[in-house]
């Protein structure tokens, strides 16, 4: 398992990806491409706007409250552990899975905030991964080999401990 340091979490708070106010600001820029989703708001809502996404990591929650909206991803769907704060192995190997076998769910037992960093690291360059900014709105993340050095990067900043 990876966990974040305290004194590293701050660096998350920033967007990794431009950030839109309303995902209707994004539709327009996702056809023809394959997108991914962390967060049960943005995978609903996406869903509701017709959008198939490839893999949706959802958890039940929204800003630490149970979400009422119950996003699915037809198709296979995962059930994985993954404390706040951390990586675990199980969730970054059904991440892997789940970019070979879309469309599939992941759904999460315990927190998927930090998904997006190994999305970006198994997605295929070109493809999008979205998620949510609590507060400010959705960020739009485009696969490159600069996105996928940065998450590369910000795993370093993680400490691997046994489950």
């Amino acid at each position: 398992m990876l966990t974040l340091p305290e004194e590293h979490r701050k660096l998350f708070k920033d967007p990794f990806g431009e950030l839109y106010p309303e995902i209707t600001d994004i539709l327009p820029l996702l056809s023809q491409k394959t997108v991914f989703t962390v967060g049960d708001v943005v995978t609903y809502t996406l869903r509701k706007a017709g959008i198939l996404p490839a893999v949706g990591i959802i958890d039940g929650y929204t800003m630490r409250s149970p979400c009422n909206r119950a996003p699915e991803v037809p198709g296979e769907s995962l059930r994985v552990k993954n404390p706040a704060g951390t990586l675990t192995d199980e969730l970054v190997a059904a991440i892997r899975y789940a970019v070979e076998h879309p469309p599939l769910t992941i759904l999460v037992d315990g927190e998927e905030d930090l998904a997006v960093i190994p999305m970006v690291i198994a997605a295929p360059l070109g493809s999008i991964v979205l998620y949510g900014q609590p507060g400010e709105g959705v960020v739009l993340r485009t696969v490159t080999p600069g996105a996928q050095d940065t998450a590369r990067a910000f795993l370093e900043r993680f400490i691997r401990s046994e489950e």
